[in-house]
This record gives C-alpha cells, structure tokens and sequence, in this order.
C-alpha cells in the first residue's frame, strides 16, 4: 500500500463475501432488535400515554387464557412436592411440620415457577403470534403511516397486562397450592390441621412472599 492512501472502508460487498459470518449474523440481527425494541419499550411505559382499552382487553386475554393451566399445574407440583417432603419429615417424627414445607415450595419455589412458565407458554405466544399476523398484513406499517407507534398503541399494553396479571396470577396459584397440600396432608397423611396452619409461618414470611411477587413481576416483563 503506498503512503497515503486512504483504507477503503468496510462495504457490504466485502461484509457478504465472509461467509463464516453468514450462519451468525442474522441471529445476532434479530436478537439486536429485540433488545432495541425492549429498550423502546421500557422507555415508552414512562414517557407515553398508555391505551388503556387495548391494556384492559389484553388483560382479560392473559387472564382468561392462562388461570385455569395455572390452577391444573400447580396441584399436581405442589402435592408431589408436598408428598416427598412428608416421607422425608415422617423419617424423623416431624410431620406435624409439613405445613413449613408446603409454604415454602408453594411461596418461594413452584408458584413463580408456575407463573412463568403459563404466562410465556400460554399468553405470551398468542400474544407474538397475533402482534406477527399484524406484521403479515401490514397493519403495523399502517399505523406508521397515520403516524401511531406501534410500541405505544400494541407493544406497550401488552406487556403491562402480561406483567399485572402475572402478579395476580402468582397470588392465585400459590393459594391453590396450599389448599391442595392442606387437604392432601390432613385427608391422606393423617396430619393434624392445626399443626399444619401454626406451621405455615415457620420458615416462610412476609418478605419471602414479596420476593415471589417481585419474582412474578419480572418474569411477566
């Protein structure tokens, strides 16, 4: 190269020609996006007004699409969790404890869980699938030429209505779960009531209950 010369800048020409790069750099692309539209969307909850009708609409969606899969996936857990944690106290004589365990899992463990793994695999996937559909058929490029941000008008009450219900849904959950062990231990295990609700506050209190909310929070974000 002779003295100066200017260095040609990288083109797209010579950027298509690495094709070692091909295979990564469309996922790289689409998880930029996502994160640029996150940040749109994280800005825009604070800095636009929020459509409360479409907030509402979607809420009852989330709601009414992921309740009952939540309510018939925490018995289950929670009585597996409830009946081996019982085989484990009765090794030691400290059934009447089982209302310890029960808070424990069903707070702290199974009901974020729960809330989670509902709200991405039942709500949040009809959700991408119809916000793609609208893609599809060009509504959301409609709604840019009538200058409507779609973050602001779609996006946004979409994942505020995933986030409240998941909070709500947390609380729902948890006490299924402990109504399910409750009975399970006194009806099945031959534990004594009493000894169960005293021990409920044993091990589980006030904070691990907000550090769940918080937990069901996130994960509806």
């Amino acid at each position: 190269m002779e003295t100066g010369q200017a260095i040609s800048p990288l083109t797209s020409s010579t950027v298509s020609g690495l094709t070692w790069a091909r295979p990564i750099a469309k996922p790289l692309r689409g998880l930029g996006s996502f994160i640029g539209m996150s940040l749109d969307v994280l800005v825009g909850i604070f800095t636009t007004k929020l459509a409360w009708q479409e907030y509402l609409a979607q809420s009852w969606f989330v709601a009414r699409v992921s309740l009952l899969p939540a309510v018939l996936m925490m018995i289950p857990y929670a009585l597996i969790n409830t009946f081996i944690f019982n085989i484990l106290l009765g090794e030691f004589g400290a059934a009447d404890f089982s209302g310890a365990g029960a808070a424990f899992f069903n707070v702290n463990q199974i009901g974020p869980l729960v809330t989670v793994l509902v709200t991405a695999g039942a709500s949040a996937t009809a959700m991408c699938a119809d916000l793609g559909a609208r893609t599809i058929r060009e509504e959301l490029d409609a709604q840019r030429v009538m200058g409507i941000n779609p973050i602001q008008s779609l996006v946004i009450p979409r994942v505020l209505a995933a986030t409240t219900v998941s909070v709500a849904l947390m609380g729902v959950v948890v006490l299924v779960g402990m109504v399910a062990s409750f009975f399970f231990c006194t009806y099945f295990l031959h534990v004594s009531a009493g000894a169960f609700v005293a021990g409920m506050t044993v091990v589980t209190g006030l904070g691990d209950v907000v550090v769940s909310l918080v937990k069901a929070f996130l994960f509806g974000l």
